[in-house]
């Protein structure tokens, strides 16, 4: 994604940008005071160039936007900034995806300068949205957190498709998404054979498929689920490998940081 180099300046930058813009005498900024803090942002942490790339009061049907960020004529994301004092809402949420659909721009950054919400607009009748990513800022906990997902709005990230990896790393972890590989044959056939080891029992695949279809439509109690273990060969090592890694799954679409 990023150079080490620039994912450690980004690391510092926004460290610094929490020393200074979370004092107590900011609580209540506005919000023209709060753009200066997305200035900062767009410019000093994600590296775009604040006149030629960053829009500011973008016209689009009448009204404008506070920011859209552009590289070489093309609109990566808009920016909707509220006061800092503000809590974001619903209502600012469709304001924004409002303008990003009358100029047909993918991408939108809800902010108060302390909460950033990543959206994509999803292009349908009607239009709809999706939250990608909710980050705090404002605190040191989750510094990690606004590190992995800021990241992918860095200029850099942005100029080498790096927000398509982002969808296709939210999309990939989607229930729907689980779902259909969970119903595809190839999943099927390895249950009914991990039934018929575990069991001694053989199904017909229509009693599988009806199962999963129970299972993901019905809530269950995950306190209650034993994982099965890989079967073992006679040699000691596994036939199988299931599963990876928790640190090799990226799922931004949760919201990963609240704030406090």
């Amino acid at each position: 994604m990023l150079t080490s180099t620039k994912t450690q300046r980004l690391l510092n930058g926004i460290k610094e940008y929490r020393k200074q813009f979370f004092s107590k005498e900011m609580q209540e900024l506005d919000e023209s005071g709060t753009r200066i803090m997305v200035n900062h942002i767009l410019t000093d942490l994600l590296g775009y160039k604040s006149l030629e790339e960053i829009k500011t009061e973008y016209m689009i049907k009448g009204t404008y936007a506070d920011y859209v960020v552009q590289i070489d004529g093309t609109r990566h994301f808009l920016v909707e900034v509220k006061a800092l004092s503000l809590a974001l809402s619903n209502k600012h949420l469709r304001q924004a995806i409002e303008y990003a659909a009358n100029e047909g721009v993918e991408w939108v950054i809800l902010t108060n300068g302390r909460i950033i919400q990543f959206y994509k607009v999803i292009f349908g009748q009607p239009i709809e949205s999706k939250m990608i990513f909710e980050i705090n800022l404002s605190n040191a906990e989750c510094t990690k957190d606004c590190l992995e997902c800021l990241q992918y709005l860095h200029r850099d990230s942005v100029l080498k498709k790096g927000l398509n990896q982002l969808w296709n790393n939210f999309i990939a972890t989607e229930k729907t998404t689980i779902a259909s590989i969970l119903l595809s044959k190839p999943a099927i056939s390895f249950l009914s054979k991990q039934i018929r080891i575990k069991f001694k029992s053989r199904f017909d695949e229509k009693v599988i498929v009806e199962a999963v279809r129970r299972m993901i439509s019905e809530p269950v109690n995950l306190e209650e689920v034993k994982v099965a273990r890989s079967p073992v060969s006679k040699g000691g090592k596994k036939k199988v490998k299931i599963g990876i890694k928790p640190s090799e799954i990226i799922n931004p679409g949760i919201t990963i940081s609240t704030d406090n």
